[in-house]
């Protein structure tokens, strides 16, 4: 018998007393984890409140130890504000290294900062992944 023949078997309610049993266990592991996940934590808010946002974060991590794992598609806020990066592309890390030298990278500059070397870019004009294949290599 399998494990999810095993649960087909169980009523209704005991599948639900399970549950109950477990949350606690569940709860406590999660309080008692080392930081904070934030997930978009820009998404919709105008430049001023995540500047806002961005600083609180940077005060409980340099005040109080906090540390934060940041899913985060405004790539030069969050490089400005962590100390280190990982650039996923399609799910895949592609790159990762300390904040301040992702910021420097000139694939990252022109990709994801809309910049290089002649200064600021538009999008249209930024060859799609010219080096990519040296990422995934």
């Amino acid at each position: 018998m399998g494990f999810y023949d095993a649960l087909e078997t169980r009523s209704a309610d005991e599948r639900a007393a399970d549950l109950a049993q477990r949350l606690p266990e569940q709860i406590a592991r999660a309080q008692s984890l080392p930081g904070y996940l934030l997930d978009e934590p820009s998404m919709g808010l105008a430049p001023q409140l995540v500047e806002e946002i961005f600083g609180i974060v940077k005060d409980l991590n340099e005040k109080e130890g906090v540390s934060f794992l940041l899913a985060e598609q405004n790539t030069n806020v969050a490089l400005r504000f962590a100390h280190y990066g990982y650039i996923l592309e399609s799910g895949r890390v592609v790159m990762d290294g300390p904040a301040d030298e992702l910021r420097e990278n000139p694939d990252v500059k022109e990709f994801y900062l809309g910049m290089s070397d002649e200064g600021r870019k538009s999008f249209r004009d930024v060859r799609s992944y010219r080096r990519r294949k040296r990422w995934l290599s």
